[in-house]
């Protein structure tokens, strides 16, 4: 409540201090457990690829289900093609001066988030063993239960404190693009604040609900989300090969790329000049 109410200076503060610390702390941890487990990883990709793609797999069906599951959690973990991220990006200052650049930007975030973090808890899980036992544990505390088996009982609290910056950071960055885009549309305080406290009570429900409602609810947002979004991204479509087509053009060249919305005339017109 005190970062939602402190306004979106108060969200970047809080985000640029724990989110670099919270992702190179995991990621040095993972790297440390595949290290130690080095020569075993290759029968881990081995039975990650089998388990995907194995005839028994397919021919009881649990193939359309395993790639169900994928989709969606992929969505979860990165917002690709959600409309999301963009409202981040869309508040970063680019370098070089390009809207392009920033797409790359973009990119790479969901390569980072997806193959980069997402494979690294996989690994740890994996390497552990902790599949091949019958603990029944999943989620977190199946992580957790890995994370102790490889590196000892610190294991547990790091991952701990590691899920609440990520929970954290998580809901103030959605959180943030939510203001942006209720300030945009009613341009009233009251509107905000009952945003806020909208936020504040959605935290709660969420927190006190059984799992299996809140990923239903997430789902069904997330789909929601999805297919507004695809629609405006093949709207957009025919700027965004636009502007990426001058941009690769300017590399070519041999120049810095730098948006000139001269060249763009329906753009000049359409965009708010204060943008670029």
């Amino acid at each position: 409540a005190p970062v939602i109410f402190g306004g979106m200076r108060s969200v970047a503060r809080v985000a640029e201090l724990v989110v670099p610390f919270m992702a190179v702390g995991y990621l040095i941890v993972a790297v440390y457990v595949i290290a130690i487990n080095i020569g075993v990883l290759p029968e881990i990709f081995a039975t990650i690829v089998k388990s995907a793609l194995g005839f028994e797999q397919a021919a009881g069906g649990a193939i359309g289900a395993a790639m169900m599951q994928g989709i969606k959690r992929g969505l979860f973990s990165n917002e690709a093609g959600m409309g999301s991220a963009p409202n981040a990006a869309a508040t970063a200052t680019t370098r070089p001066n390009h809207p392009a650049a920033q797409g790359y930007v973009q990119m790479l975030g969901v390569f980072i988030d997806t193959i980069v973090i997402c494979t690294a808890t996989a690994s740890i899980i994996l390497l552990s063993g902790m599949l091949d036992t019958e603990s029944g544990l999943t989620g977190i505390a199946l992580t957790q239960a890995a994370l102790v088996t490889e590196v000892g009982p610190w294991g547990a609290g790091f991952v701990a404190i590691a899920i609440l910056l990520f929970a954290f950071t998580s809901l103030i960055a959605n959180y943030s693009y939510g203001e942006s885009n209720i300030e945009y549309i009613f341009k009233s305080k009251l509107a905000i604040n009952i945003y806020r406290v909208a936020v504040l009570a959605m935290v709660v429900i969420g927190a006190v609900v059984d799992l299996p409602t809140v990923w239903a609810f997430a789902d069904l947002s997330m789909g929601m989300m999805a297919m507004i979004n695809l629609v405006a991204i093949l709207g957009l479509s025919g700027v965004a090969f636009a502007l990426l087509k001058d941009y690769e053009a300017q590399r070519k060249a041999g120049k810095t790329p730098t948006f000139d919305r001269k060249k763009f005339p329906k753009l000049d017109k359409e965009i708010d000049k204060d943008v670029w």
